[in-house]
């Protein structure tokens, strides 16, 4: 479907990405890096080995503050939140009744309340699901004019410490708030790509000069969306919209772990009587990886068979893995067919493939 570019908005930064020659694409209302000259092949590799910047300034942040803020969030979210301390950060979810998922976020303790950073394709949607399910007397503040950047890769530690040595004890997954070039900022320690690494949130006027400052450092290079795709998918990492959605719960996508061990027990969250149940009894569907035994990439909406000619599921997201040199993809299948042999459509002809183990690169995220 063809996209009107009039509609569609530009992030802070958009100037800068068309003079360093970037291959602008519509992504979720706005126009985005999707790569650079050097190519989405060698813009992976060199987050894999060194260190990426990315503009995720497309992302949406929301504040929610109030006395009773954790207690109401909890009726939406599957996670501990009263629990969490000062600067965590977990990942979670907006629940809805039927145990679906309205959004996938990351969710971070402030000492003013929480900081949710929501999709970018959700952040509208999102916001009025929490007006319209959050009393009065929680504040719920948007920022969507935030701009948000993530360093990502082996390097990033090393290059943010040069910047701002106070990250040198920024634990993975937990935030704090601090300054970059003189201008106040919040850096966490979390990302998209199963590497080490910060993403920045901070205003649109410094995004700017922050982006030329990390790009000036030689172990830092623009790293566009389809790097950051392929990145995820290698880390086996859902995507709202290909492995979530509003219907499938986070158990059929294999998050169980995000569902906080209190809420498992008192549930209290919408959609709790669903995940409750499936956390006892495993749903019927699951998320897999595969593998095809050709050189052809399994797309989204290829339907997976298992060899009699059953249909049994359906591919999610597919990728040439640029670690590996070949193909990948996630998708649904029936869970009883877990471990079976399966053949997958592509182009209309059918290909045995394997099921893989998720993730396929093993994640690198510093956890000391």
């Amino acid at each position: 479907m063809q996209v009107d570019a009039s509609t569609l908005q530009r992030v802070p930064l958009d100037h800068v990405h068309r003079s360093l020659g970037a291959r602008m694409v519509a992504f979720a209302g706005y126009e985005m890096p999707v790569n650079y000259p050097k190519g989405i092949l060698q813009e992976h590799a060199h987050t894999r080995s060194h260190a990426g910047l990315f503009d995720v300034s497309h992302m949406g942040c929301i504040f929610i503050e109030g006395d009773s803020a954790a207690i109401h969030l909890e009726r939406l979210l599957p996670s501990d939140l009263q629990e969490m301390t000062l600067g965590q950060v977990k990942y979670s979810f907006l629940m809805n009744l039927n145990g679906g998922i309205e959004d996938d976020l990351l969710v971070s303790r402030l000492a003013q309340g929480f900081l949710l950073v929501v999709n970018a394709s959700r952040k509208q949607h999102d916001l009025s699901y929490l007006q319209s399910h959050l009393p009065s007397e929680v504040k719920i503040t948007p920022r969507f004019d935030k701009a948000m950047l993530a360093l990502q890769g082996p390097k990033a530690s090393h290059v943010m410490e040069q910047l701002c040595p106070a990250t040198k004890t920024l634990k993975f997954m937990n935030i704090m708030e601090t300054s970059l070039l003189g201008y106040p900022v919040f850096i966490s320690r979390t990302g998209y790509t199963g590497e080490d690494g910060f993403e920045v949130i901070c205003s649109a006027e410094a995004a700017l000069p922050i982006f030329q400052h990390l790009l000036q450092h030689p172990e830092v290079e623009p790293i566009g969306l389809g790097a950051r795709d392929s990145l995820r998918l290698e880390a086996g990492l859902c995507l709202y919209g290909h492995e979530l959605n509003e219907t499938i719960s986070p158990i059929e996508a294999g998050l169980s772990w995000a569902i906080g061990k209190r809420r498992r027990v008192e549930g209290q969250f919408l959609g709790a009587e669903r995940i409750l149940k499936e956390l006892q009894t495993p749903p019927l569907r699951c998320r897999i990886g595969l593998t095809p035994n050709c050189k052809s990439i399994p797309r989204e909406g290829c339907l997976i068979y298992i060899p009699e000619g059953q249909q049994i599921g359906q591919v999610t997201s597919g990728s040439q893995s640029p670690s590996l040199g070949f193909p990948i993809a996630m998708g649904f299948i029936e869970r009883q067919y877990i471990g079976a042999p399966i053949q997958v459509s592509i182009r209309g002809q059918l290909y045995p493939a394997h099921q893989s183990r998720l993730p396929f690169i093993r994640p690198n995220y510093c956890r000391d």
